[in-house]
């Protein structure tokens, strides 16, 4: 469910330097016969908050539920949405899933784990022939951190995709359903070595070695190669990743190649918005090649402290076919309503449409009966974390 062939790539960042003038005040003429006086005493420092008991031993402990309610009016017969991923099932209620995190930061030595169910942890699974017990696991990673490393970081195991602008977990997202470029240009997790390393004040960059997309046990004897850049600021942050390498099974002819990058803008302390583009190509193990490429912007707006609107608009060009198994060319289009009942519990309202150049939706017991798929949902997220 994502792309191919491979012309070996270079991948640049360019990291640029800034400057900090800082004003002085001119001197200010003591009084006459007045003796100096003693500097105050410095305040003593806030104790840090209390992080609560899902703090213990160093170590962080999260729960999240989610799950939704759906509403498909081209009342599909298989019960499902076409060209989603995790909001899935339609004209029902559903657990989309249930998760515990544990991390423990590196000092030197750390690790990740994120462990769960329901169909979610199905989805990011599905197609790929690894043991059983790997599909409760979203990451699964031990991180070397040591202090005069400079800030690098080595991470082994399974650890999600760098690409993209959106992740699995739904509270972390602008939208309650995730953008066709998330479910169809982009894998969503990597088992391998990955090492980060921070440049200067404003730039990080990693270069991963993996199996693959989306499975933990290799397919064929390569290797898949990434390289990330990200340079942030204090209101933007711009996100670059490359992957290549062999993702057929059994051999290594046909590489497939990704270029993802996104800009993230937080305006101001309400409104945040990105943009989102993607490319892949996957050259076949014969003649030819497969391309897809996609395009997504998302804006979202803060009312009050419990409140939230956000809005998403986006085209996927499968252009040969190669994710959706049609050559098509969709658009989606999504407005969300997200509004906190409490500090755990958050609900969201969603209306989202699809429209495809081609019949290829189900509608009233025909399978490829629309050009078109309207839907509506009710999400509720719960979610605990210790406090920082």
């Amino acid at each position: 469910m994502r792309i191919t062939h491979c012309t070996p790539l270079a991948v640049a960042f360019l990291l640029g330097g800034a400057a900090v003038v800082q004003a002085q005040t001119p001197d200010t003429p003591p009084a006459a016969q007045t003796p100096a006086a003693a500097p105050a005493a410095a305040a003593p420092a806030p104790p840090p908050p209390d992080p609560g008991p899902l703090h213990q031993w160093g170590t962080d402990f999260s729960l999240m539920f989610d799950g939704y309610v759906d509403k498909n009016f081209n009342n599909p017969p298989s019960g499902f949405n076409g060209l989603r991923n995790f909001d899935v099932r339609s004209d029902t209620a559903h657990v989309n899933m249930g998760m515990i995190t544990i991390d423990h930061a590196p000092a030197p030595v750390g690790f990740h784990l994120d462990v769960g169910f329901g169909e979610t942890f199905d989805i990011i699974h599905a197609g790929n022939r690894d043991p059983e017990a790997w599909k409760y696991f979203k990451q699964a990673y031990i991180s070397v951190k040591p202090k005069g490393w400079h800030g690098v970081e080595i991470d082994a195991g399974e650890f999600v995709t760098s690409a993209g602008a959106e992740v699995i977990e739904t509270n972390q997202n602008y939208n309650y359903s995730r953008s066709l470029l998330f479910a169809w240009a982009i894998p969503y997790s990597h088992t391998g070595i990955r090492v980060q390393y921070p440049i200067g004040s404003h730039f990080t960059g990693s270069f991963q070695v993996v199996n693959g997309w989306n499975n933990v046990e290799p397919i064929n004897s390569g290797k898949t190669y990434g390289f990330t850049g990200a340079y942030a600021w204090k209101k933007v942050t711009w996100n670059n990743t490359y992957y290549v390498g062999p993702e057929h099974a059994h051999t290594t002819v046909g590489w497939r190649n990704l270029y993802d990058t996104n800009v993230v803008v937080n305006q101001t302390d309400k409104l945040s918005w990105y943009l989102n583009f993607d490319y892949g190509r996957d050259k076949n193990i014969g003649v030819g090649a497969s391309q897809w490429t996609g395009l997504a912007g998302a804006a979202r707006y803060a009312i009050g402290k419990k409140a939230a609107i956000a809005g998403r608009l986006e085209f996927f060009d499968d252009i040969d076919g190669f994710s959706t198994g049609t050559a098509q060319n969709v658009k989606e289009f999504t407005l969300t309503g997200e509004y906190k009942l409490t500090d755990w519990l958050m609900t969201r309202a969603e209306f989202r449409t699809d429209w495809s150049d081609k019949p290829f939706f189900e509608k009233n017991g025909q399978p490829n009966g629309a050009t078109s798929q309207p839907t509506v949902l009710l999400g509720l997220i719960a979610y605990f974390a210790p406090k920082k």
